[in-house]
């Protein structure tokens, strides 16, 4: 690790590549689902289930990465948990390219799905407890900016390599080790998280970080109030600490918004974005640039959450993102209810809604979840929200498919649309604005709240 004043923006950056490999990870399926339906022989009901089992095993991968990730990070810290999934992310890219049987592929999504349930939960984490209090939440923002990058990356990826021949679905998997391994590379170079320093006892290494970050007296004012933080004891550490009472508001805040991040679509649309364009009446072609088209309007909003989150705050982003994301959902189901379907206004609609969920579902819920948890229970709480979130999106991309053949387009979209409006009443009532306070205020008002 170098010495030295601590650039805090390479240090998220750098943690964030996590959140690019993650966003690739998990959306570069969609273009890869009509090539392993032939390669593999998915057709007819079952081989809609087990093409939905294919493209969600990497949640069911991620919510055992989840399970692990918290303890994990609270026994050997947040930067060796992040190495390894690195090198998790590389195994994954190289077994699922090489895959040559259905079930050696769905292994290799699992092993992805470990790495991306470590990488979304821990990232975050670690950038809001290095980071200073008024630029938390853009820092933990670029998360989910690299996030959509992965995504946009992912769609531009498989275009390209569109054209490869019979195995074009084996590079656009593979061409994922090349980030991951720069991933490994750099994470030599960021310190540890001088709140897990702390947890751990280790003072001296962690004012040391603290120092390299804001200058020797603001250093030892944070040190002086994250310890007071800790020797207050106010609930037991991990797991056993979420079933204090004065936490029970702050886990049905972010066990809801896990909820209804995943519920209202955003992956099902992801995972299956060429698929849902070809339904609407586009070619195979046309869908893959369509695709590209989605991926950099999400891209260029979630630039618009990060300069706005520290700005506007965490709550009005929910409420302005969550309502627009309704609307177009309920747009998205009256297009597919048509007798001919309208392939422009689903375009516009599904457009609309990413934009949405880009500036306040997709970056504001991982910044709130970061936040919103006492210094000791953080990593436990963080993944028992990441674990419940990974389990609806997994549920929601595994039965898609037969969702769209059996109920229809129309109603299924419309279903999404109801529990979008269930969310914005959710944000309205119960979650709390976070901004400009830091992670021990938070605490402190957040354990006084009443559930």
């Amino acid at each position: 690790m170098l010495q030295g004043k601590l650039n805090i923006a390479f240090v998220a950056l750098t943690v964030a590549i996590g959140g690019f490999l993650l966003g690739f990870d998990a959306t570069v399926i969609s273009g890869v689902v009509p090539f392993i339906k032939e390669y593999f022989s998915l057709s007819g009901a079952s081989g809609d289930l087990k093409l939905g089992f294919a493209v969600s095993s990497l949640g069911w991968g991620a919510m055992a990465g989840n399970a692990l990730a918290g303890p994990l990070s609270d026994r050997f810290g947040r930067r060796r948990v992040l190495l390894g999934t690195a090198l998790l992310f590389v195994l994954s890219s190289l077994l699922a390219a090489t895959a040559t049987s259905f079930p050696s592929f769905v292994v290799a999504r699992i092993v992805g799905g470990l790495a991306v349930g470590g990488a979304i939960l821990i990232a975050p984490v670690y950038i809001a407890e290095i980071a200073p209090a008024d630029k938390r939440g853009g820092l933990v923002s670029l998360n989910q900016l690299m996030i959509v990058i992965g995504i946009s990356a992912s769609f531009f990826s498989n275009y390209f390599l569109l054209d490869l021949g019979e195995h074009n679905w084996r590079y656009m998997l593979g061409v994922q080790m090349v980030p991951a391994v720069l991933y490994f590379t750099l994470l030599w170079f960021v310190p540890e998280s001088p709140r897990w320093l702390l947890l751990k006892r280790r003072d001296e290494a962690a004012l040391a970080v603290l120092r390299r970050v804001a200058g020797e007296q603001q250093a030892q004012e944070n040190l002086q109030q994250i310890q007071r933080s800790l020797n207050t004891k106010a609930v037991s550490r991990g797991f056993r600490g979420l079933l204090d009472s004065r936490v029970r508001l702050i886990m049905i805040v972010a066990l809801g918004l896990a909820f209804f991040q995943q519920i209202t679509g955003i992956n099902a649309i992801f995972y299956y974005l060429p698929t849902i364009f070809a339904e609407a009446g586009g070619g195979v072609n046309d869908a893959f640039r369509q695709a590209v088209l989605v991926g950099v309007v999400n891209v260029l909003m979630t630039f618009v959450a990060i300069w706005l989150i520290d700005k506007l705050g965490r709550k009005p982003l929910l409420l302005m993102g969550i309502a627009g994301m309704a609307l177009s959902l309920f747009a998205i189901s009256w297009a597919f209810g048509q007798e001919s379907y309208n392939a422009r206004l689903v375009l516009i609609a599904i457009i609309g809604f990413v934009a949405s969920f880009a500036i306040s579902l997709g970056p504001v819920m991982w910044v709130l979840l970061s936040e919103i948890f006492p210094n000791e229970q953080r990593a436990a709480a963080i993944s028992v929200a990441g674990f419940w979130n990974a389990l609806v999106s997994a549920t929601v991309t595994m039965i898609f498919p037969w969702a769209l053949s059996t109920l229809s387009s129309s109603l299924t979209f419309l279903a999404f649309a109801l529990f979008a409006t269930a969310a914005l009443l959710f944000v309205v009532l119960l979650v709390p604005e976070t901004k400009g306070r830091t992670l021990e205020q938070l605490e402190s008002d957040l354990m006084t709240a009443k559930a």
